[in-house]
């Protein structure tokens, strides 16, 4: 399994990107657990990326806010 973290943003702005492979360690299944675990539990529910001006948010519906679903749903033309 290949688990890949990106850090963005705060004050200086450089990006910070951390890549572990788990194939060959030890605690590969320690790893593995915990990826498994911060992933959506829904695997047939909508993934949203909203991108205002050069924002870009990565969300998944699960874990939408009232007003990310409302602006979701006022971009996309649907009933509240």
């Amino acid at each position: 399994m290949l688990i890949t973290v990106t850090r963005s943003g705060g004050f200086t702005g450089v990006d910070k990107v951390r890549k572990i492979d788990t194939s060959a360690r030890r605690d590969a299944a320690e790893w593995e657990g915990l990826a498994r675990r911060v992933l959506p539990s829904v695997a047939d529910g909508f993934q949203y990326r909203i991108t205002v001006d050069d924002q870009v948010l990565d969300l998944a519906e699960s874990g939408l806010t009232g007003d990310q679903r409302d602006l979701i749903r006022a971009v996309l033309g649907e009933e509240a």
